[in-house]
Parts: structure tokens; sequence; C-alpha cells
């Protein structure tokens, strides 16, 4: 398994949308999140608020990361489609588009 993160700004005015987002796939949309994550184990999502604006940390583990975003980016299953339409519209980020490289790990420390 492969640990990921990646963070994305939050538009202006956006941050409670954001929380909203977050909150629906975590409740009323859960099993909808559930089978949609074929390629994920674990994720979770941190906001950040900073003065030059407010970010959203997305930490995930899965064995091929490339994948997870390379198929969320072309999905037709109505809940990637909604998906996609909620990060375009907190983040401005239209994920249907390569993001790009994925962030470089450089370090990892454990205590086990």
């Amino acid at each position: 398994m492969i640990e990921n993160a990646f963070f994305v700004p939050i538009l202006p005015g956006k941050t409670e949308d954001a929380r909203a987002f977050a909150e629906t796939i975590s409740g009323p949309r859960r099993r909808e999140l559930d089978a949609a994550q074929t390629t994920v184990v674990k994720e979770s999502w941190f906001l950040q608020e900073t003065p030059h604006g407010d970010f959203l940390i997305v930490y995930y583990v899965s064995p091929d990361p490339d994948r997870v975003h390379a198929a969320l980016a072309v999905s037709e299953d109505p809940f990637d489609i909604w998906f996609r339409a909620q990060v375009l519209d907190v983040t401005g980020i239209d994920i249907s588009t390569p993001l790009g490289n994925l962030p470089k790990q450089i370090l990892a420390w454990s205590r086990a």
C-alpha cells in the first residue's frame, strides 16, 4: 500500500461548502462513497486555515495512487460525476483533466 497526500486551495467563500461536501459523503452518501472507492483503502481530509486562504488536505492509502486519479477523471458513475462537480465548485479544479504528478514523499517516520 502506498500513502499519498496532496492539498488544494478552497475558493474564497467556499469553506462551508467544503465542510458540507465532506459531511455529505461521510453521511447520506457514505454507501456511494464506499462503492466508489475500489482503489482506496483509507482516506482522510483536513481543513487548513491560513492567512493565504483555506486549503483542503487529502490523505489516502492505495495500492496504486495514479490509478485512483485516472479512474476518477473518466468515470461515468453518477456518484463520481457528482463528486467531480463538487470538487470543481469548492476548489475550481477540474479533476476530469490530468492533475499532473502526484506529490513525492520526502519523509516518513514512525515509532514502530
